[in-house]
């Protein structure tokens, strides 16, 4: 039984929603439903305007006295600083730089040398644990810095698997919080506790989680995290991603990539390298400023929910709509092969949701056949060695997502579904990004 029968019910339920209103911050075209804000999120409509004052103004105006006069140096802690408050840190701990993969890469470097060094039984941590079914970039950072440091990346199968997994020989456990494939999200704080308990760092992305999901790293006993800038943030394609080291580390080790901009003394230009205090060490080049000021936009957009509840109230509507499309794939998509893949119980549920599909058997062609109906989602593949089916990905934003989107998406999921019209070759051409 789903909790609407009739789409006037979901009309009904937008008409009395709190955050509803938020959906006019987002330059959404008409017509289209947007279920893609996990991949990237919608343009925020400040933008536009803020990328031309910086252009014309900042840079074709102040030139490079715009360092000083505008900020830009101060933007990666800025940013940083606002993007902290989403995710549990406090202010001075965050900094908005590089992707998350370079981000990555510098913390998964520092916590294994702080893993490895100053304990009696350093030398024999030498395992890295993780999930098979994580990002891959994780898993090749971890791997190529596993190969350099004599270690060894240690993969289980299933969340269930990753306490027995955790022993003396490890020095790490990098997972994040939500799965990108399934959407399950991991209890962040009682594995940051197995590792600690095993004498292990917790290192945790949160690329599917800031803005989607409540997150506290300093309550959830998280050591190090990284995260994206373009997906629930809307800062943008190839926005700049966020660092964030616990206090108790962030001065024990000069991160690898140590620019000058993560100097103690930048300006100095001295040719030995002194790194700078705090979370600024983990800074490493000149600050992207026309990335920057976008991603602080979509980050602003934030604000707007704080009179309601804030990512208390995200959450609680994030919920509410994974909750109503799962009912609805259930009442009206069974017997057509699909499974379901996110976890139905709330508490470990993202703020997505994925369908399996059988390896080649039109996963891909039905998630494009929606597309050319307006309904935007994405698609996974699977892999046969893994026994991993194809995914059908359809991420829920709360801040412009509608209960009447999840409505009609389904609508069309099942007239796609019913007519077969996936089964047209148009719809199986595979582009560079799926």
């Amino acid at each position: 039984m789903t909790s609407f029968t009739t789409r006037q019910q979901a009309l009904q339920r937008d008409a009395d929603d709190a955050l509803a209103p938020l959906r006019a911050q987002f330059a959404l075209p008409d017509g289209l439903i947007y279920l893609d804000g996990n991949s990237l999120g919608v343009l925020p409509r400040t933008t536009a305007a803020r990328l031309s004052q910086v252009v014309t103004d900042e840079w074709g105006t102040g030139l490079i006295g715009s360092w000083n006069t505008a900020g830009w140096m101060q933007l990666p802690q800025r940013i940083g600083d606002k993007i902290g408050a989403l995710v549990g840190a406090k202010p001075g701990e965050v900094v908005a730089a590089d992707s998350t993969s370079v981000n990555l890469f510098k913390v998964l470097s520092a916590a294994l040398k702080i893993a490895r060094d100053g304990q009696p039984d350093g030398s024999a941590r030498t395992v890295i644990v993780s999930e098979r079914s994580n990002f891959p970039t994780d898993l090749y950072i971890a791997e190529t810095l596993a190969r350099e440091h004599g270690c060894t990346l240690r993969l289980v199968a299933s969340p269930e698997q990753i306490p027995a997994a955790l022993d003396g020989s490890t020095a790490l456990l990098m997972l994040t919080h939500v799965n990108y494939r399934t959407g399950r999200m991991h209890d962040m704080a009682a594995l940051s506790a197995a590792a600690h308990a095993a004498g292990a760092l917790a290192v945790w992305d949160l690329a599917h989680s800031a803005g989607a999901v409540p997150v506290d790293l300093h309550a959830d006993g998280a050591d190090f995290a990284v995260g994206c800038g373009y997906k629930y943030l809307n800062g943008g394609p190839g926005a700049p991603a966020f660092c964030w080291v616990h206090p108790r580390h962030v001065d024990r080790f000069v991160q690898p990539l140590s620019g000058w901009i993560g100097h103690a003394s930048p300006f100095e230009f001295t040719p030995g390298y002194a790194p700078a205090a705090g979370i600024s060490r983990y800074l490493c080049g000149t600050p992207a400023v026309l990335s920057l000021a976008a991603l602080e936009c979509g980050v602003d957009t934030f604000d707007a929910a704080a009179p309601f509840g804030g990512m208390a109230a995200i959450r609680s509507k994030s919920l509410a709509l994974t909750r109503l499309f799962i009912e609805l794939v259930d009442a009206r998509c069974a017997g057509h092969g699909l499974e379901m893949i996110s976890p139905r119980d709330d508490a470990r549920r993202g703020s997505q949701v994925c369908l399996g599909r059988q390896l080649g058997d039109g996963g891909y062609a039905i998630v494009q056949a929606l597309i050319q109906r307006g309904v935007v989602g994405d698609f996974r593949a699977g892999d046969a060695k893994d026994g991993l089916p194809d995914i059908l990905r359809f991420g829920v934003t709360p801040l412009y997502t509608r209960f009447v989107d999840v409505w009609d998406a389904v609508e069309h999921l099942v007239q796609v579904l019913d007519s077969g019209e996936w089964r047209e070759e148009r719809f199986h051409r595979r582009g560079a990004v799926t």
